[in-house]
């Protein structure tokens, strides 16, 4: 482990005095790093309204989010900043409690990842099958959307054709150009329309004050007692598995589109880092981000470090020495933004009838328990959860099924020979002891699991229970064919599983 840690540090660090000796390389680096920090402008104001706090809560939390995971991450390039599932596992909070219990909030959370990181939970992602991750991303894009409806309910009428104008610029414009974000473009358009023909019409300005100078260190204003840890836990947890979730699946997918491997560890400890770094200087936290580090790595063709750092300081001069300009961008811009990244995030050829009809149902049904968990709580690790449970027991389910027991021999006419395959674990073997004729078989029983697997103690408390009722007739049951490790778990358990009872 510690060998594969540092290699990677040295890759790493290879890669970035690479990128800083090729001004090819270095011009890549800095305009995806500037692309990024423009496409990251109004989606940070936009989550911070998701989750109820000023503006500059969230363009705070992405610069220094983005900055902190540059140097402590585990994979390069991936771009962390605040994010629409962060926001909304916090909001509730915000909007009852106030930013200082969100920035205690955002701490623990940090403390949580680093602690969870380090105890091998990145080993976990491998359990999560994909119908879950499927829905996770399905739910996120209906809870985007869903959150933009307050901003389209009693509104100036006005707002609804700019939302559409808007929506037809970032549908459009890929289609002629990629140089310029089209979230960009449509936010700056409309932002002009609305200055030049003095359009009255709700902005960001009216949502909070945009920050006039450079994050200052901050404690948050709360009682250190057990009524506040109670209060904030829940949502550290949440925002610690969510933001783990969330970035390490990214993490996967640059992996795949690079041809590279991570340090998974390190980037969840990292993300651990980069959120108290955030909560000290008054940010809501933060995860990855996937739709702009597919922007970084993908679009822009960035590889390094180099790139989410400029992201994150571009991004503060920005909203810092643009600060009044932003604040006149409508929000009915932000909201066809949102809008647009809730339809790309949704995985839409899941749900497609061809799909459906091919994918399996317990895999289908695995992806709508995620979905409605989740939509119904607004808790994205709640849905993960309830979606991984039923997976588990989808499959154990469909797995019990695949076990028989085949009457195969008759030797002689004392003797009966059983052959007993497919995997034997809980949800299997509680069926077998149902399977023999303890009644009608001659006095010499021998069962063969050879073909067979025993994978866990209440296995062997069944076998214990079949050869107890084959001995209470006075018959002799034999089993055989154990592999090794069925035989070493079957000599370890054997009669002390209380079968006999």
């Amino acid at each position: 482990m510690a060998t594969q840690q540092l290699d990677n540090h040295v890759r790493d660090e290879g890669s970035v005095r690479a990128a800083l000796r090729s001004p090819r390389r270095l011009k890549t680096e800095v305009l995806a790093g500037l692309v990024v920090a423009l496409a990251l402008v109004p989606e940070a104001i936009s989550f911070s309204i998701i989750a109820g706090v000023d503006p500059r809560v969230g363009l705070f939390a992405s610069f220094t989010m983005a900055v902190t995971i540059a140097v402590v991450g585990g994979r390069p390039a991936m771009i962390s900043a605040a994010t629409g599932a962060i926001a909304l596992v916090v909001a509730p909070l915000s909007r009852e409690y106030g930013l200082d219990y969100l920035i205690a909030a955002v701490l623990l959370a940090g403390v949580l990842q680093i602690v969870l990181s380090l105890l091998g939970v990145a080993k976990l992602m491998r359990f999560i099958p994909r119908s879950v991750m499927v829905g996770f991303v399905n739910a996120l894009a209906i809870l985007i959307f869903t959150a933009q409806l307050p901003h389209l309910i009693d509104v100036p009428t006005l707002v609804y054709p700019m939302v559409a104008a808007g929506l037809l610029i970032m549908v459009l414009l890929p289609k002629l150009t990629t140089a310029i974000p089209a979230p960009l473009v449509a936010i700056v358009l409309l932002t002009a329309a609305t200055v030049i023909f003095a359009l009255n019409v709700p902005n960001v300005g009216d949502e909070g004050e945009l920050p006039s100078s450079l994050p200052t260190w901050l404690i948050p204003d709360v009682p250190l007692t057990m009524d506040t840890l109670s209060i904030i836990a829940p949502y550290a947890l949440a925002m610690a598995l969510v933001g783990l979730l969330e970035s390490l699946m990214t993490a996967k997918l640059v992996d795949d589109i690079t041809d590279t491997h991570s340090n998974k560890t390190r980037e969840g400890w990292g993300q651990g880092v980069a959120n108290i770094v955030t909560g000290f200087f008054g940010g809501m936290g933060g995860c990855a981000m996937i739709g702009q580090t597919m922007i970084n790595v993908k679009v822009s063709g960035a590889r390094t470090r180099i790139s989410t750092f400029l992201a994150g300081v571009f991004l503060l001069i920005l909203v810092v020495g643009l600060g009044d300009i932003v604040a006149l961008i409508p929000m009915a811009a932000l909201v066809a933004v949102m809008i647009m990244v809730s339809v790309g995030t949704l995985d839409w050829h899941s749900i497609a009838p061809k799909t459906l009809r091919r994918m399996p149902r317990s895999e289908t049904v695995v992806m709508l328990a995620t979905v409605a968990v989740t939509v119904a709580t607004h808790n994205l690790a709640y849905g993960v959860i309830v979606g991984v449970i039923t997976a588990m027991v989808l499959f154990a389910r469909r797995v019990a099924h695949l076990t028989e027991v085949v009457d195969v021999a008759h030797p002689d006419e004392n003797t009966r020979i059983y052959k007993v395959r497919g995997e034997l674990f809980f949800a299997s073997s509680n069926d077998l002891i149902y399977q023999f004729d303890y009644v009608g078989d001659p006095e010499n029983v021998i069962i063969d699991l050879s073909d067979s697997h025993i994978w866990d103690a209440s296995t062997v408390a069944t076998l214990d229970a079949i050869t107890t009722k084959y001995a209470a007739r006075g018959k002799q049951a034999e089993i055989v064919g154990l592999n090794a490790a069925s035989a070493e778990r079957h000599v370890r358990l054997s009669g002390r599983m209380g079968a006999e009872h």
